[in-house]
């Protein structure tokens, strides 16, 4: 019986892979690091074989590992880091130079360029996006006129281009399938995302020719199957491929935020959060960015994300730099030691703010200290201020959408933090729900390769069979506090750089 669900996660520093239960139970997992390459200040590349030969290995490793034959997994289902920018010769698969990661700055003159020339508003009302070089379309540009030979080779049709879920689909299916999905689609800033199709005016403002492109697709459905002859997948040839998505909207799908007004919270390094806005596409008004959720069967769900620069990073911060904590867990045992916050507060804003204030020069800012002042007292001020931030930065998408969220559901690896999640229930006056599978994002393409195969109908099936986790009701009123809080937040912002 097909009850077995494989899920490829290829991430910016790991590639990993997840053998999960129709029930949302992990069978098997694995994970295989891979180089970094910083050629420049402000540069960042990835060798497109290493992201390739990582994730069919640990999808390899995975599989053993679990001991399940291959006919009972019922499909297979990809998530990707998003933006990063791939360009490869058409007849032999091979890269042609190394990938452009999204966290890459190089296009950034560019972008202004754009801004300068009065471009925004016609690419934010085609994209939902905003010219900047973490959006994969200058990325291209870049490949194009920088390496050798490779705008000619790619006008007489010799070359394609992609992001990461486009480059794993043309080999997995040994070089039969060249499509990407709306969602990552929707972060190139040549996708139209009201038409689900690339944009002849953006391509030629960008200079990137539409037939080196990738077919446009929808989120789950067939998208092809492993080909025989795949390294380290031999045993898996004829697997379908029935669902792929980037990263962010995977984990929003993930954790099962399929009608309007649901949201998830990533607390990471940083914070993500999306917003599912149904099949109304919202223009932000507080510099938060419009995409593509996902397209199932003639729909098209949008979102709204925005992110907090510096989360988990805060708490790596206490312990890597003040060396206050030995380990992260101790910032939630000792932020449990004291009844408040002893009057400190803390804005993370180590490399500025981001939505909705966007604010370059602000920095990270410690108010109200005191003799009596202790490391219990530091560290659940940078929970609590963790947690103000994202209140923040959800009031904006309250105001953009214009109706209030009715709970919060969050992953990611500081939401384990109890004091943080009850902290933000109280904050925002509704519950926070914590999945028992916190593999949010592997699960997502799960799920969608899962309503590609038919083990579901209706992404409502799903939700009967996902395992319970845990729920933070609202307690106390965080009014007072949240009020000073913004007081620290206007200290921070009035830092100049000299």
């Amino acid at each position: 019986m097909m009850d077995y669900l494989l899920a490829l996660d290829q991430g910016t520093t790991s590639s990993r892979a997840i053998l999960f239960t129709r029930q949302g139970e992990v069978a098997a997992s694995a994970q295989i690091p891979f180089a970094q390459h910083y050629p420049q200040p402000g540069w960042v590349e990835h060798d497109p074989m290493d992201l390739l030969d990582s994730q069919l290995r640990a999808a390899a490793q995975c599989v053993a590992q679990a001991g399940v034959r291959p006919g009972q997994i019922a499909g297979l289902g990809l998530a990707n880091q998003r933006e990063t920018a791939l360009l490869w010769e058409k007849d032999t698969g091979k890269p042609v130079g190394n990938a452009i990661v999204w966290q890459c700055r190089r296009t950034a003159d560019f972008c202004t360029q754009l801004r300068q020339q009065g471009y925004t508003e016609a690419i934010r009302a085609r994209t939902g996006l905003l010219p900047d070089a973490y959006f994969s379309g200058t990325k291209y540009r870049w490949l194009l006129n920088h390496l050798p030979g490779a705008r000619q080779r790619a006008e007489r049709g010799e070359l394609l281009c992609g992001t990461v879920d486009s480059w794993l689909l043309w080999n997995l299916t040994g070089g039969r399938v060249h499509a990407s999905d709306y969602s990552n689609c929707s972060r190139t800033m040549l996708f139209d995302i009201h038409r689900q199709q690339w944009d002849e005016t953006l391509c030629q403002l960008l200079d990137v020719p539409r037939n080196i492109l990738p077919r446009p697709v929808e989120n789950s459905g067939d998208l092809g199957a492993v080909a025989p002859g795949v390294p380290h997948l031999e045993a898996l040839a004829g697997l379908p491929i029935r669902g792929m998505a980037g990263d962010q909207q995977a984990a929003l799908f993930g954790q099962g935020c399929f009608a309007a007004g649901q949201l998830k919270n990533t607390y990471g390094t940083g914070c993500f959060t999306l917003l599912n806005t149904g099949s109304r596409p919202v223009t932000s008004q507080n510099g938060l960015l419009t995409c593509i959720g996902w397209g199932l069967g003639g729909q098209t769900t949008y979102v709204l994300e925005g992110s907090v620069f510096n989360a988990g990073s805060s708490i790596q911060w206490l312990r890597d730099e003040l060396g206050i904590i030995r380990q992260a867990s101790q910032c939630d045992q000792l932020a449990e030691e004291v009844p408040d916050n002893g009057g400190v507060y803390f804005v993370s804003a180590f490399t500025g703010l981001g939505a909705p204030h966007w604010d370059m020069y602000a920095r990270g800012t410690m108010v109200g200290l005191t003799r009596g002042t202790t490391k219990a007292h530091l560290c659940r001020a940078v929970l609590e201020g963790i947690a103000y931030q994202t209140a923040d930065l959800i009031a904006a998408m309250e105001r953009d959408a214009g109706e209030r969220i009715a709970s919060l559901r969050v992953d990611g690896g500081a939401s384990v933090s109890d004091f943080m999640m009850q902290y933000q229930a109280d904050l925002l006056g509704v519950p926070v729900e914590r999945p028992k599978v916190v593999e949010t994002t592997a699960w997502g393409a799960a799920c969608l390769a899962g309503l590609g195969a038919g083990l579901w109908q209706s992404p409502q099936e799903i939700i009967r069979d996902q395992v319970p986790g845990k729920v933070y009701t609202p307690g106390a009123d965080r009014s007072r506090e949240y009020a000073r809080w913004h007081q620290a937040l206007e200290r921070a912002k009035a830092w100049e750089e000299e």
